[in-house]
């Protein structure tokens, strides 16, 4: 099968900018990592895993919260509620069965995080899961980073 690789500087260059000021406006560069390998999870996407794996490391998170993180809801003490509720928004845009969010799970985002970083989050989830779509559809391995 052939498949590129390349990607559009250009693209890349957006997509990157609207992570950068996402992750920005969040303020907090541990969770967002953590969206992102839970986007990136779901939606099997080994390049991503690969990124924000050793990116969640350098911003210091344990390996018992990276490898729990597929299961999250069953670990008790592991993550905040302020973070239960951004993996739990990460799992209903990432995934919309109902074809939107469900007004419970965006009210329980809404309750830990202001306006703003709502809004940074969404972006977040919704850039990263554009990030996945990118490089699932072009077979692009782990560690093969090519604009």
């Amino acid at each position: 099968m052939n498949r590129t690789q390349l990607l559009d500087p250009k693209v890349f260059q957006a997509m990157a900018a609207v992570s950068a000021a996402a992750k920005k406006g969040l303020g907090d560069l541990g969770l967002a990592e953590l969206v992102m390998i839970r986007a990136s999870q779901i939606n099997h996407c080994a390049f991503c895993l690969d990124m924000h794996l050793g990116l969640a490391r350098r911003h210091g998170e344990s390996e018992d919260r990276i490898h729990f993180l597929n299961a999250w809801e069953e670990t008790e003490g592991l993550y905040s509620e302020r973070e239960r509720a951004a993996l739990a928004l990460t799992e209903a845009v990432t995934v919309l069965t109902a074809g939107f969010v469900p007004d419970e799970v965006y009210e329980a985002a809404a309750k830990h995080f202001d306006e703003a970083e709502l809004s940074h989050l969404i972006a977040l989830i919704t850039v990263i899961n554009g990030w996945n779509r990118l490089m699932v559809s072009r077979r692009v391995p782990p560690g093969g980073r090519q604009p």
